[in-house]
């Protein structure tokens, strides 16, 4: 019954893409929670959750991806998701008119490593969180550089059904989190990353989720990530939590059917 709540699984092509589903399903993966990233991308992940029953949708806007958003040089060159053609009132309508197909609201919120244009980040941050307290979908958010924003503007929302992915803030703000009721999905790195380690040692097991956001952040330098790999951050969250490893499977289980269905 293992999950990965956060996936960009559309970046593998058709012939790796049934391959990868294959390994999944075998590994026991049952549920691939996909994200968006901007309309096009949106698009994309519906058509992918049509087709492969263990895709579940999640629609967003990367924060860089916004077309109000001004990001540093470098990265607007090599990012091909930045020529989107829809703005941001735009695609948050689109994910409202789809509110019954989704999982959730994702990917989303702040990156100030890219961009230092703060203040139009955090007003569509704001936008956002408004439209999942309309729709009532739980929220994933990216936060690099930009931790302790998105947490202080997230404790002032009504939804509570929060998943912080590849969360790098402090322990001061990670128990903040906490104290706020917001999950944590550990990615597959955890076996090389004291960060995460950390962070799974002082974060109940009741506040846990697995993600992979593969292609990337593999635990294998030679190879692609992929969720099939979700099995070696169970072994590493139980070995931490001192629990056995079927033990660990289902308290996330049970997190993420909390979290996402309920």
């Amino acid at each position: 019954m293992l999950i990965d709540v956060h996936a960009h699984i559309d970046r593998f092509n058709e012939d790796e893409l049934k391959k990868v589903i294959e390994r999944a399903e075998k590994a026991g993966v049952v549920s691939i929670i996909t994200q968006g990233v901007n309309h096009e991308n949106n698009l994309k992940v519906l058509e992918l959750a049509e087709k492969f029953k263990i895709i579940k949708p999640a629609l967003g806007l990367y924060p860089l991806d916004a077309t109000n958003v001004k990001v540093i040089e470098n990265y607007a060159v090599y990012d091909p998701d930045r020529n989107t053609k829809f703005d941001v009132n735009a695609t948050l309508e689109f994910i409202k008119k789809n509110k019954k197909k989704i999982f959730s609201i994702g990917e989303v919120g702040i990156d100030f490593k890219f961009s230092n244009d703060k203040e139009t980040q955090i007003k569509n941050f704001k936008k956002i969180i408004e439209l999942s307290e309309k729709i009532k979908k739980p929220l994933i958010v990216h936060s690099r550089n930009a931790e302790k924003e998105c947490i202080e503007l997230l404790e002032t929302s009504s939804n509570k059904k929060i998943v912080l992915h590849m969360f790098s803030g402090n322990k001061k703000l990670i128990n903040k989190a906490c104290q706020n009721g917001f999950y944590f999905s550990v990615p597959c790195i955890i076996n090389k990353s004291q960060h995460f380690q950390m962070l799974t040692e002082i974060v109940n097991i009741n506040q846990l989720l697995t993600e992979t956001d593969c292609p990337w952040l593999s635990p294998f330098p030679d190879k692609k990530n992929e969720p099939a790999f979700i099995k070696y951050t169970i072994e590493k969250i139980a070995e931490i939590k001192k629990f056995d490893r079927i033990e660990t499977e289902n308290n996330i289980f049970m997190n993420y059917q909390k979290l996402f269905l309920k």
